[in-house]
Order: C-alpha cells, then structure tokens, then sequence
C-alpha cells in the first residue's frame, strides 16, 4: 500500500504522461499507450484484467501510488506516492514457446539494471532472480535477506549486509481468451529517504547519490531497453544465447559464484554454490549430490 507523503510536487514532481508518450510511442514500435494513474490498486492487476478484456501487446500502466502493491509469493509492500516508478507492461509473446517465458524476469532484470546505471549512474547489480541491489564491493555484502520483488516490499528483516536493494520485478501469466499474455510489474526506489525506508536492507537511488534521479528520465529509458531486449529475445524465438540475454543478465549477476541457500515453496531449503542458469532461466546450485535447478524460491547468499 502507499503511505502519505510530506513532499510537494516541487519536491517530488508528477510524471509527464503527454511527453513520456511522445518519448517512447512510435509507428511501429512496442509501446502503444503509456497511461499514468494518481493511484490505482495494482498496475499488475490493472494490466491483467486488461488482458483479458483484449487489450493488445505495448500497453503501460504507470502508478505514482498503489494502494495493493504486491511482489512475489504473495507479499505486500509501501510507498510514499511519487517517490519511486511503479509500472507494468502488457506483453503476448506468441512467438516464443512457454517454458522459455521463464526469461522474461531476467530479461526485465537486464533492461531495468542497464537503464538505470546509464542514467543515474548507480552501479545496480542483480540478485537472482529479478532484484535490483546495490553492492558496496568494497566490502563482502554478508548475509543476503529474502527474494522480495517489489520496490520497498516489507519482506525478511534479516538483512542485506552491504547489499542494498533498490527495487523488484514481478513477472504474471495471464491466461486469456486470445492467448497467453504476460504482465510484468516494475517498483523502483527513486527518492525515499532514509526515515521512510520500509526495511533496513532497502534503499534508493536518491541515496546512493545518483547523478540524476528525473522520473520522466528514468522511465524513457527503462522502456526503452525493455523494447530493444524483448525485440532482440522474441525474434531468435526466446533463445537466451542468440538474443545475448544470458551472458548480459550473467554479466551482472551478484548471485553466481556464491555459496547460497534456496529456499522453496512448502518449507524445503537447499544449500550450495550457484553456478549459472539452465536453458529455461533457472538458477542451477552445485552441491555434493549434483545440480539442481530452481525455478522459483527465496535466494539468500551465504558468506
């Protein structure tokens, strides 16, 4: 949910949904309408609903506050409104088989991290498989906290070490009558300060010092990379090595290399080292029995 915010709109300005759409929509492109809400319940549940009804492929629902903001498994998290982006896209990826949709977190992971460092200069790494963190390498980040894959989801309190993240990525299926579709939901930690931090591990983009923390900025590009990465995937068909999503999500990948912990739906855990991703996106962890792969789970990173 959203909570109040004590910042004017000097402070922390409305987007610009005219010239965002003049940025991004054109003939020919992904993006068919971006429409920015004051509030709404969820722009996931907006967007699936959406679906549903028919909506084609390209439409963007941007929140500046939610009031049933959600992550994975389940979870809840608060914002005050206008301080981050909180959006999500309605994709139909008809060209690409079903068990390779388990990319498409990873490839919003990618677009998300390379359009933020490129704007803000914040040097965003990714936790498998879909957070956005921010890692002081000058320290061992320790113990990582729960997968939470939402922007200022109020998840695991057990702390990020040096780690900190700055936002999440929930990827939904939505089944409809003219075909599957995808809903993918983006919350970002732009401006929050320290006191309105909903968990010690959180953190935002205005606190790493970024050299520019313009929503409208971010947004653009943010879209952008998404549609240059979902054109590049969808036309190999989802092929995570022809399009090049698999070395570049590997590339920033804080996860690999680390001795973790999974732990699954239903209470199970599983510890060892990861060691890269399978041909459907999921996390592969050696231990003494073999590999195993993960689909889905909360990843802690161990020392």
């Amino acid at each position: 949910m959203t909570s109040e915010s004590p910042y004017t709109n000097l402070d922390r300005p409305p987007l610009r949904e005219l010239a965002v759409n003049k940025a991004v929509v054109r003939p020919g492109g992904l993006w068919r309408r971006i429409d920015v809400r004051a509030e709404t319940g969820s722009t996931n549940a907006d967007l699936a609903e959406a679906a549903r009804a028919g909506a084609a492929e390209g439409l963007v629902e941007v929140a500046e506050a939610q009031s049933a903001g959600r992550g994975r498994l389940g979870r809840t998290w608060t914002a005050p409104a206008r301080s981050g982006l909180f959006f999500s896209v309605l994709l139909r990826p008809s060209d690409v088989a079903p068990a390779r949709w388990g990319w498409l977190p990873l490839l919003a992971g990618t677009a998300v991290r390379t359009a933020v460092d490129a704007v803000t200069g914040v040097p965003v790494r990714l936790k498998w498989p879909n957070d956005l963190i921010v890692v002081d390498d000058r320290v061992d980040d320790g113990v990582d906290g729960g997968v939470d894959d939402t922007a200022g989801d109020a998840g695991d309190d057990a702390g990020y070490g040096a780690a900190r993240k700055l936002g999440g990525i929930l990827v939904e299926r939505v089944e409809t009558p003219a075909g599957a579709a995808a809903v993918i939901g983006v919350g970002l930690n732009v401006s929050l300060r320290a006191g309105e931090l909903p968990a010690p591990h959180a953190t935002s983009l205005v606190l790493e010092e970024a050299k520019a923390a313009d929503r409208d900025t971010i947004l653009r590009a943010v879209l952008r990379e998404l549609e240059r990465w979902y054109s590049d995937w969808s036309v190999t068909g989802g092929d995570p090595m022809a399009s090049g999503l698999a070395s570049a999500y590997a590339a920033s990948c804080a996860t690999f290399g680390r001795r973790v912990r999974v732990e699954v739906p239903g209470g199970a855990a599983f510890e060892g080292e990861a060691v890269g991703l399978d041909g459907d996106g999921r996390l592969l962890v050696r231990d003494a029995d073999g590999e195993r792969a993960f689909g889905a789970g909360d990843v802690v990173h161990l020392r």
